[in-house]
């Protein structure tokens, strides 16, 4: 199982979002046994809340449901527990290293850096923007997102040949998206 954390500042907009994609990405590939994922914010600001309505309605156009979720703060057993921890910005980047042990720094990266037609290794906060933020932010997402997984299914392969497994991953022709 990789364990994979997302975060932004409020965990109201961008890291939900990435969830979503993330979590219904990993379903329709038949890994979402294989692969955890979860969102935080480095602040406090909306703990307990759902998603922002704009980004709730933004990803239910493109059937993505975060209805369910709520804001929660990085924690520090999320600095132990989680594989993968991935930053929307730099900002948030920055305070994750500040927060995080030295040695388990190899953890913490930008979740844009897994994008393959973006040149921006941010996604932008779209929360004080106007509506069509929300879908770049989406668009960003779901690019980086591709990427991410390609990544996860090259290291679950990985580990399933150096354990001598016979696990191999599912094999898919699947054409839905």
């Amino acid at each position: 199982m990789i364990k994979v954390l997302f975060v932004c500042m409020g965990n109201i907009c961008r890291s939900p979002t990435a969830e979503g994609v993330v979590r219904q990405m990993l379903r329709r590939k038949e890994l979402d046994d294989r692969v955890e994922v979860d969102s935080a914010g480095t602040h406090g600001y909306h703990v307990g809340e759902p998603p922002d309505q704009r980004t709730q309605r933004a990803a239910a156009i493109r059937t993505y449901d975060l209805s369910d979720m709520r804001a929660r703060k990085v924690a520090a057993q999320d600095l132990d527990y989680f594989d993968l921890i991935l930053a929307m910005d730099h900002n948030n980047l920055s305070v994750l290293q500040r927060i995080c042990p030295p040695e388990k720094h190899d953890r913490l990266g930008l979740f844009m850096s897994y994008s393959k037609n973006f040149d921006d290794d941010e996604v932008p906060d779209p929360y004080y923007g106007l509506g069509h933020g929300f879908d770049l932010v989406l668009d960003m997402v779901e690019d980086a997102a591709d990427g991410l997984i390609e990544s996860l299914e090259q290291r679950l392969l990985a580990e399933a040949v150096s354990a001598g497994s016979e696990q191999a991953l599912p094999n898919h022709h699947d054409n839905t998206g």
